[in-house]
């Protein structure tokens, strides 16, 4: 199944060890399907995701949150999310207007 939208997203991991700190930059991508937003880790059904906002850093980064039945996850974005999260709200209607 195709997605309808993606949103590429980083995951910072740090390693410690006796001699020096790393920090070890993953790139990771969210996708948004009809009745699911997948993630490389996580999946939740789409009645399950309530909504998404989005907050801009001084860094030019940004902070994307999906706020889900599970809680809060942010995932740390590089580019403006704003055509995701339309895609998301858009689906979000449809499935109101499928419910009536």
């Amino acid at each position: 199944m195709k997605p309808l939208a993606t949103q590429t997203y980083f995951k910072v991991q740090r390693e410690v060890n006796s001699i020096e700190q790393k920090d070890i930059e993953y790139e990771r991508t969210l996708y948004l399907y009809k009745d699911k937003l997948k993630t490389k880790y996580r999946e939740f059904p789409s009645d399950k995701v309530f909504d998404m906002s989005f907050r801009e850093m001084s860094s030019g980064e940004g902070l994307l949150f999906v706020h889900t039945s599970q809680g809060v996850f942010s995932y740390m974005v590089k580019s403006d999310p704003c055509e995701f999260i339309d895609a998301f709200k858009e689906l979000e209607q449809k499935i109101l207007q499928e419910k009536e």
